[in-house]
């Protein structure tokens, strides 16, 4: 018996939690995000890209992006090219330096508070020179 009220208790619990948890569903609007939030806006998205990437390694979308199946335009979900998992790793990495380096709270990628940035390295080019 004594068994019994504890289980009906934990499920209780359980439930009652489960209940006030919002779930992070996002807008939908973009796939295969692995490293940026699930619920980033168009804005966010297009600073990151431009100002971050573009900018501070040089190069456009088709970089990292593959062409489009029906070729016309890119197919930013998909993962075929190696330079998208290689940028995703490099993201990971420019938030763990800043974090446990520089002390940076709740680091994010496009946030002004960031002392890591991919510009730090590469300076513009799509491969950081490495001086001697």
């Amino acid at each position: 018996m004594k068994q019994l009220t504890v289980l009906l208790l934990l499920t209780g619990a359980i439930l009652l939690g489960s209940a006030t948890i919002k779930p992070n569903t996002g807008n939908g609007q973009y796939k295969n995000l692995r490293v940026l939030p699930r619920n980033i806006t168009s804005k966010e998205l297009l600073g990151i890209m431009t100002d971050d990437i573009d900018d501070g390694l040089g190069v456009s979308c088709g970089f990292c992006h593959a062409a489009a199946a029906d070729g016309h335009g890119l197919d930013f979900a998909s993962d075929a090219k190696p330079e998208k998992k290689i940028a995703r790793g490099m993201m990971r990495m420019t938030l763990t330096m800043n974090k446990k380096y520089f002390k940076v709270r709740h680091p994010l990628l496009g946030a002004p508070n960031l002392i890591l940035s991919c510009a730090t390295c590469h300076n513009g080019q799509a491969l950081p020179v490495m001086e001697q």
